[in-house]
């Protein structure tokens, strides 16, 4: 009668916790004292609950006992498949009284709030890092430890987590289920999305202190400081080229391959970079985008017309 009533005559001495049940209490306070009486003969898994411990077997039997009637979704609690259905459904009972989050389960509900009251109870004991989830410091502690779990059966591509590699295979599919409702832009993720349509937006909410340099990405910015500072990082072991970006030493590393993975279908002309050749089609197309205020001249690119206002000047 006491779940009518709405009774909780047990209550924790350390936090607000209430409950129906002696028992629950009992339960509830081994949280308190870290006691685990419960483990695992196979792995070094510990819980407080034998509940728990019964529920964690399944995972080394592999046994799935309950089943979703719409897609092919398996899971071992009753409460994870009730969870799962509100995909279906689209039931998000759980709302954020701040701004417009909402969520399937009380849990990430519980979660995100984090991100509003700035709190990061889980840290990197080799860095800085701080974090609103242990998941997400489980995956940074492997850029320490430099495992990467999950590789992709198509190329050497390897990676910490598996979200990641499931965005990658995407470039094998050919897959870009995100796409922009005002150009032609299609893309694998949804951040990239977000990113793109700051273009049409205008908006850079990423600025220089030294310099007037805007940009979109915080990573940019990252980038571009390192002009200033004359970092660069990545240099290559045959000659003494060094560079800002990654990208930019694979692209120079081509120079002494000789590898030209970009060729011009209408004349032999073969090149290291899609943006060469991308302005090389407009010697075919006749194409002249840049031009000059001042005179008639019209150029390709617009390192060309730099070039040339100085003639003026």
């Amino acid at each position: 009668m006491k779940i009518h009533t709405g009774e909780k005559p047990f209550s924790c001495n350390i936090c607000e916790y209430k409950c129906i049940e002696k028992s629950y209490l009992q339960r509830h306070m081994k949280k308190h004292t870290g006691e685990k009486p419960f483990s695992c003969n196979i792995c070094g898994y510990k819980c407080i609950d034998k509940s728990n411990l019964w529920y964690h077997m399944k995972i080394h039997t592999a046994e799935k006992p309950f089943s979703c009637h719409i897609c092919k979704y398996q899971c071992i609690q009753k409460s994870q498949l009730q969870s799962h259905m509100k995909i279906h459904t689209g039931e998000k009972p759980f709302s954020c009284n701040i701004c417009e989050y909402k969520c399937i389960q009380k849990s990430d509900l519980q979660k995100h709030m984090k991100i509003h009251t700035g709190e990061k109870p889980f840290s990197c004991h080799i860095c800085k890092y701080q974090c609103i989830r242990k998941s997400h410091l489980q995956s940074h502690m492997k850029k320490h430890t430099g495992e990467k779990p999950f590789s992709c059966n198509i190329c050497e591509y390897k990676c910490i987590e598996k979200s990641s590699l499931q965005r990658h295979m995407k470039i094998h599919t050919g897959e870009k289920p995100f796409s922009c409702n005002i150009c032609e832009y299609k893309c694998i993720q949804k951040s990239y999305l977000q990113t793109h349509m700051k273009i049409h937006t205008g908006e850079k909410p990423f600025s220089c202190h030294i310099c007037k340099y805007q940009c979109i990405r915080k990573m940019d910015l990252q980038r571009h400081m390192k002009i200033h500072t004359g970092e660069k990082p990545f240099s290559c072991n045959i000659c003494e080229y060094k560079c800002i970006q990654k990208s930019d030493l694979q692209m120079h590393m081509k120079i002494h391959t000789g590898e030209k993975p970009f060729s011009c279908h209408i004349c032999k002309y073969q090149c290291i970079r899609k943006s060469q050749l991308q302005s090389h089609m407009k010697i075919h197309t006749g194409e002249k985008p840049f031009s000059c205020n001042i005179c008639e001249y019209k150029c390709i690119e617009k390192s060309s017309l730099q070039r040339h206002m100085k003639t003026h000047t």
